[in-house]
């Protein structure tokens, strides 16, 4: 059973619990993107395991028809083992996801050595799909805008986070007005020069304001995403006005392994804690 801590930010510990999530939130106008809790496995069995999970899954949202997606790490389905692992469980997901004709996937970024192995997959599969995938990019990396230039002619979707990860300085903007700075930078880009939509992955009401001032410059649709747990209130208010041409997505970790999710985001950045307990006391 989940502790009061987690149950704030992990919607169960099975599939069924986390799609009941969903569905709670699409009747308030608020879709789902799923992610089962599990990373940086050393052995194939898990991260197999963990693959043939989210195809179940993908079928499960097909079956049940709510509004969700799947998110997947590339460390959970094989990438510490070894590249080819990673791609073989990443194609069993993505082809499963496609053939429902439901289901979108997303695959996370994880630190910065794992950025080129990940892009390169979005990009394979992104063209394989006409577009049935996101990538996530990271504006704390100095890398990211280029990126970005790579990435904007490609099908699919691109979510851009500030990045949890603590870098180091030589690669990644450290200070926080610096980073403000970099995802400022990388939206505008992405909102005048992407075609299939721009995932705003930010709970900064600044940040959020700014991609609706692009949206109305450019036109180009978008779609803002928060966690569970972080102000979901905000959440629901976007989900509901009129005047917000956006689509609201909530990411929901779910899974028996709640405690190391806690424990490695906490390891990785301290101040993670910090903005926990912050998010618990403004709910």
């Amino acid at each position: 059973m989940l502790p009061p801590i987690a149950s704030s930010f992990v919607a169960g510990e099975t599939p069924e619990a986390a799609l009941a999530h969903v569905e709670t939130l699409n009747r308030r106008g608020v879709a789902g993107i799923l992610n089962l809790l599990g990373e940086h496995y050393d052995e194939r069995a898990p991260a197999d395991a963990d693959a043939d999970a989210y195809v179940d899954l993908v079928e499960a949202i097909a079956d049940r028809g709510v509004d969700a997606c799947v998110s997947v790490k590339p460390s959970q389905i094989g990438l510490d083992v070894g590249d080819d692992v990673f791609q073989e469980n990443l194609a069993r997901v993505v082809e499963a996801a496609d053939a429902s004709g439901e289901t979108f996937v997303w695959i996370d970024m994880e630190d910065h050595e794992t950025t080129d192995v990940t892009l390169d997959a979005f990009e394979r599969h992104a063209l394989a799909t006409d577009g049935n995938v996101g990538v996530c990019t990271q504006a704390n990396l100095k890398r990211t805008r280029e990126d970005l230039e790579r990435l904007a002619d490609l099908p699919g979707k691109v979510r851009l986070v500030k990045g949890a990860y603590d870098e180091s300085a030589a690669i990644a903007h450290t200070e926080k007005s610096r980073v403000d700075e970099s995802y400022r930078d990388c939206l505008a880009y992405m909102f005048e020069a992407f075609d299939d939509g721009v995932a705003v992955g930010s709970h900064d009401p600044a940040m959020i304001e700014h991609a609706a001032e692009l949206h109305a410059e450019h036109g180009t649709p978008y779609e803002v995403q928060m966690l569970t747990g972080v102000r979901e209130a905000a959440q629901f208010e976007l989900a509901s006005d009129p005047g917000v041409d956006a689509e609201v997505y909530q990411y929901i970790p779910y899974g028996s392994k709640w405690f190391s999710y806690f424990y490695r985001r906490i390891r990785e950045r301290k101040s993670n804690a910090l903005f926990a307990l912050r998010a618990i006391v403004g709910n």
